[in-house]
């Protein structure tokens, strides 16, 4: 090859790197200004994803406090409100005792005295049903294991069987859970011995 095509060759290659170079330190104004402009919008976008991220994660926070407060609340006042029932038991009790007191019947004072036992009887009553605590209705309702517990049958045909004859201690309610389930006697049939005695008392 001659020197001078060698020189030639030499010259194209230095002008081809030559705008080589040219080309990759060219900047690429367009993206550069499609960058500029799309990046305040994207940081915007950006910010309100994590603020509503956030804002979710507060409130689902908020909740979870709101739910932990309420049920230790009602825990609390549960164990307070089953506890509390006995001191309306007990009043009952010595009501019903200082009544069948022989001792007590002729007592001028005892009618006074039992109102005063009547009257703290009801304001406990009332301070239970302004806590959400309510008695258990029992008069002429059908036996139901979510509310009642048997202690007795009494054969009664005047009644449907599992009809609620007697009430042996109240049961009440906090809201809508059971706080005591009332005691009671419920109807039955009566057997057949029963009924055959029965009838062969009625042909005497």
């Amino acid at each position: 090859m001659s020197e001078n095509n060698k020189e030639e060759n030499n010259t194209n290659l230095e002008n081809t790197n030559e705008d080589n170079v040219v080309l990759k330190d060219k900047p690429d104004i367009s993206k550069e200004q499609e960058s500029k402009e799309s990046s305040p919008e994207k940081k915007l976008k950006d910010t309100e994803e994590k603020l509503l991220r956030s804002l979710a994660e507060i409130e689902n926070q908020r909740r979870r406090f709101e739910k932990e407060i309420k049920d230790a609340f009602e825990f609390g006042s549960f164990n307070f409100a089953k506890e509390s029932l006995a001191i309306l038991d007990n009043l009952t009790r010595a009501k019903e005792a200082i009544k069948n007191d022989e001792k007590l019947k002729n007592n001028k004072d005892l009618d006074k005295f039992l109102e005063n036992i009547s009257i703290i009887e009801k304001d406990l009553i009332s301070i239970f049903e302004r806590n959400r605590i309510k008695k258990i209705e029992v008069s002429n309702k059908k036996f139901d294991p979510n509310f009642h517990q048997a202690m007795s049958e009494l054969e009664d045909d005047t009644k449907e069987p599992g009809t609620i004859l007697n009430e042996i201690q109240a049961g009440y309610m906090l809201g809508e859970r059971l706080l005591r389930p009332a005691l009671v006697s419920v109807s039955k049939k009566t057997s057949s011995k029963d009924q055959e005695n029965k009838v062969k008392k009625e042909e005497k």
